[in-house]
């Protein structure tokens, strides 16, 4: 277990490690439809997977190659709820290279909080973890989170066509990737809504 990470901070954000208290918050916005619609698990998200989730997390390492790593996202005065969740795995062929995945509770949407968090991590990844690269995919259809992005920097490097199925159609996926010194090279991109959304239930 790394001993030393704990958390990351921004002006309105604590992205820390999850806790066993959140697994019921943790299931619960995974079971929504409209969240899982296009990530890698059906809803309903099980409160039993969850809980397993959360303890294999506990003595995971955030940069062991080849595993993801989840990181809870709450605000700063409020460190008991969870707004989402972000994840990062360095590649096991190539450690130097990170993906990034990103979840957020639709009450957190719309408001800055993914672009704050996901920043915030890139950050951890390129500065304190030395990251040549940070890569993501995203289905063709999820808007937001494509153009939530290319808000931070990440250039689109490909499209893979009816890569998978979805019910009885098929669907796509954009492929994004981020070098460390065109993050250096940008201009700070700060786009966090003022502090009172976070509080909205």
């Amino acid at each position: 277990m790394d001993t030393v990470f704990d958390r990351l901070l921004t002006p309105r954000l604590v992205i820390r490690r999850f806790r066993a208290g959140d697994a019921a918050a943790f299931a619960r916005y995974r079971s929504m439809p409209e969240v899982a619609r296009y990530q890698s698990w059906s809803a309903p998200y099980p409160l039993d997977q969850a809980r397993a989730f959360i303890g294999w997390l506990g003595d995971a390492h955030p940069d062991e190659p080849g595993q993801w790593f989840q990181l809870a996202i709450a605000p700063r005065d409020e460190p008991d709820r969870i707004l989402g969740d972000c994840g990062f795995r360095a590649r096991g062929d190539e450690p130097a290279i990170a993906d990034i995945g990103f979840t957020l509770h639709p009450e957190a949407q719309g408001h800055g909080v993914g672009t704050e968090a996901v920043g915030e991590v890139l950050r951890y990844l390129f500065e304190d973890r030395g990251k040549h690269k940070v890569a993501a995919d995203c289905d063709t259809r999820n808007e937001r989170s494509w153009r939530l992005l290319e808000r931070l920097g990440f250039a689109r490097e490909g499209e893979l066509r009816d890569s998978f199925r979805d019910g009885d159609g098929w669907a796509g996926e954009y492929l994004y990737g981020l070098l460390a010194a065109d993050w250096r090279a940008a201009p700070q991109r700060n786009t966090a809504a003022p502090d009172a959304v976070l509080r909205q239930r």
